[in-house]
């Protein structure tokens, strides 16, 4: 999966999904190894669910009736599911970079004319997994080494030349109207 491909997928969804919240709608966030919970809902009663991975939803990862519950074998060991149909909490396990990607709680339903009605139900993530840059061997900040004031100094100093450079512009702006008024007299 390349960089650039999650890079639009991610930058469409901040645009135009719902942003990350807590209950796990809209991106989130992962680091490998962790676990993600999507939570399927839909308004009304639902005979069946998918969940789909993919930008157009080519690939099966779970399905369930009030019969039975099938797993995509690449997620056999690591997917757990909760709940019963229309409401149900899916947990991935062990994340890893391939699990990557947008994934769709699809209701399907049939209707008085027993024709198959195929609908989205809230719940619908982009799963974003990044690797742990944090190691053992990356030096961690640490306050007892004295860095901290000078971090503050140096960003209060850039703070009060930036002030000063604006006071200085907004003043010599004010002085060259002031300039061009007095000739148009």
């Amino acid at each position: 999966m390349s960089a650039v491909w999650l890079q639009l997928i991610t930058l469409l969804c901040l645009s135009f999904g719902t942003p990350s919240r807590a209950d796990g709608h809209g991106v989130v966030r992962r680091n490998v190894g962790e676990q993600v919970t999507i939570q399927c809902r839909s308004a009304s009663n639902q005979d069946m669910l998918y969940l789909k991975k993919g930008l157009n939803e080519e690939e099966d990862i779970y399905f369930t009736d009030s019969n039975k519950s099938t797993i995509n074998q690449k997620f056999t060991d690591r997917l757990q599911f909760h709940g019963k149909l229309p409401t149900v909490d899916i947990l991935i396990k062990n994340l890893t970079l391939n699990d990557t990607g947008p994934y769709w709680c699809m209701y399907k339903s049939t209707d008085q004319k027993y024709e198959l009605k195929t609908t989205r139900g809230s719940g619908s993530v982009l799963l974003v997994v990044t690797e742990n840059r944090l190691s053992p061997t990356v030096p961690q900040c640490d306050q007892s080494q004295g860095d901290l004031p000078l971090i503050l100094a140096s960003v209060v100093i850039c703070a009060g030349v930036l002030i000063v450079i604006l006071v200085a512009s907004l003043i010599c702006i004010i002085i060259k109207n002031k300039r061009n008024k007095a000739r148009r007299r």
